[in-house]
């Protein structure tokens, strides 16, 4: 009895070992089952990623010949098209040379900061670089008293064509009137078409968001503010036809469109400065009027525009320009004998003008100018 019942127990633990190693090899089956399809998972996930992968590669590198393609296209057509038309600054002319130094200008101005590029529109022009001369000419709406043509004709016929090859004429036309400035296009290309095609003569635009909140002068009377106003237009049309034509030449002769260029005046000009022989020179004085025949070197012109822009709001640019002489060249407690006398050997001037002054009416409403010596 006693034999049977340990039979029967042997009987019972084996079943139950049987059962147990079915049910591990079930387990163990089933995990070996869900591990070979987590495996197969991540095949197949690594399998979609690098066809991912391989197609975000082929969208790029066909993005990539699309915008290829459209560079090409947009150059082609800048290349092939003799149409004079607006030109912006992403896509200058290859040699034009743009400078960074435009982008000064928004630590002055915090109201363009939030603008893109504020290099002016090149709405003639071929990026002429490398030159000696760079002359610069602002324009304005004078409405029925405007002299540019007269102006012109007089600065670039009375060159010699060795003297246009080795200079630029940049007219910028500092007026939000659209009408203007295609007036001022029509009468150059049709006027000046020797020097447009050879790319001597060059016609930007200013951006009218320069302006726009930078010509209040609220606290002076309504008079006075009209006159601040324009003073401060003007040194601010002056800084960046500076800076525009900074990268082009060695030396910057400040004009305006208000005057005629005598005979051989360029000749007269560039002799002059090829037979100084002392290079401490700050500026040369080609007139005693205004701004008008002031010529500086290109290297130069940065540190006059950030000295012009820190003050343009207190006084019109000759009174600054003096300014910055004053400051560049007197000492804190100098006596002003020894000022004067240092001023005289670095302040050059060119006697008689080789410019006469013949505008009578100023871009400023109702100011007339009757000097004419300059």
């Amino acid at each position: 009895m006693r034999t049977k019942q340990v039979n029967l127990l042997i009987t019972l633990v084996a079943v139950a070992l049987f059962s147990f190693s079915c049910f591990c090899i079930y387990k163990i089956t089933q995990t070996n089952n869900q591990l070979i399809n987590c495996r197969n998972h991540i095949l197949e996930f690594k399998e979609n990623m690098l066809h991912l992968r391989n197609k975000t590669e082929k969208n790029s590198q066909e993005m990539m010949k699309v915008l290829n393609r459209i560079k090409y296209e947009i150059t082609k057509r800048e290349n092939s098209s003799g149409n004079l038309v607006a030109q912006k600054a992403d896509i200058l002319n290859k040699n034009e040379t743009v400078s960074n130094t435009f982008e000064d200008l928004k630590f002055f101005f915090p109201h363009i900061r939030k603008e893109g590029r504020i290099y002016p529109d090149v709405i003639i022009g071929k990026g002429k670089t490398g030159v000696s001369f760079a002359l610069g000419i602002s324009t304005v709406n004078k409405g029925n008293y405007s002299y540019l043509k007269q102006t012109l004709t007089s600065v670039v016929s009375r060159m010699t064509l060795s003297e246009e090859k080795d200079s630029v004429v940049i007219v910028s036309v500092a007026d939000s009137n659209k009408d203007y400035l295609h007036s001022v296009v029509k009468m150059i290309t049709r006027k000046f078409k020797r020097q447009v095609r050879s790319g001597s003569l060059e016609v930007i635009s200013i951006h009218a968001f320069l302006y726009s909140s930078m010509l209040n002068a609220k606290h002076l009377a309504e008079a006075s503010q009209k006159l601040a106003s324009w003073r401060t237009k003007q040194v601010l049309d002056f800084c960046i036809l500076m800076l525009y034509a900074q990268p082009k030449a060695k030396y910057y002769l400040q004009l305006e469109d208000d005057i005629i260029a005598k005979e051989m005046y360029f000749t007269k000009i560039t002799d002059f400065v090829g037979n100084i022989s002392s290079n401490n020179w700050f500026f040369i004085e080609f007139s005693m009027l205004g701004f008008i025949g002031k010529l500086f070197r290109s290297e130069d012109l940065t540190h006059f525009v950030w000295f012009f822009l820190m003050f343009y709001k207190e006084k019109p640019i000759d009174w600054l320009l003096k300014d910055i002489f004053q400051v560049k060249v007197c000492d804190t407690g100098e006596d002003l004998g020894n000022c004067i006398k240092r001023k005289k050997q670095i302040r050059i001037r060119y006697k008689p003008s080789p410019f006469q002054h013949v505008g009578i009416h100023s871009s400023f409403p109702g100011k007339e100018q009757y000097e004419k010596k300059i």
